[in-house]
């Protein structure tokens, strides 16, 4: 493999755009050799399901778009950004246990720490920022049982 592999895709801020962009960035992961059944993938599809929601629900329509990149550094380090052009950078809310929301952040932290990687949040040249998650790069097989689960299905 390439000592850097990089993608990335603009999405307009919309709602359907989340699942775009998970659905973007696991294919990405399966062209560079990553199975799209594995628990890190499975980790990966909800960090940027909480990225993506993030960029699209908190920038109050000031930010037309978003973009997700996504690079891959000597087959070592996965790294995964999402960049919007709000200003406002992210904040840690009191999660009240009845609030449906506010807990993407901690949701993001956590699991990217429970993979031994680190989340970043830095302001863009333009006035925005960029929300980043880095792992290290490790190629799973697949789950027990994956395979047999997609034989046994019907479309």
């Amino acid at each position: 493999m390439a000592d850097h592999l990089e993608a990335s895709l603009t999405l307009p801020s919309d709602p359907a755009s989340v699942s775009a962009a998970r659905t973007y960035v696991v294919g990405t992961l399966a062209e560079w050799g990553l199975a799209s059944d594995t628990d890190v993938v499975d980790t990966v599809r909800l960090i940027v399901s909480e990225l993506a929601t993030n960029a699209v629900q908190h920038t109050l329509g000031q930010s037309p778009t978003f973009t997700v990149d996504v690079a891959l550094d000597r087959d070592e380090r996965l790294r995964i950004g999402v960049t919007d052009s709000h200003p406002r950078l992210p904040k840690r809310l009191p999660a009240a246990v009845q609030q449906d929301n506010g807990r993407g952040m901690v949701i993001i932290r956590c699991l990217t720490a429970e993979c031994g990687g680190r989340m970043r949040i830095r302001p863009t040249r333009e006035g925005g920022k960029t929300v980043s998650i880095e792992l290290p790069w490790v190629v799973t097989a697949p789950r027990e049982g994956a395979a047999a689960d997609r034989k046994g299905r019907v479309s």
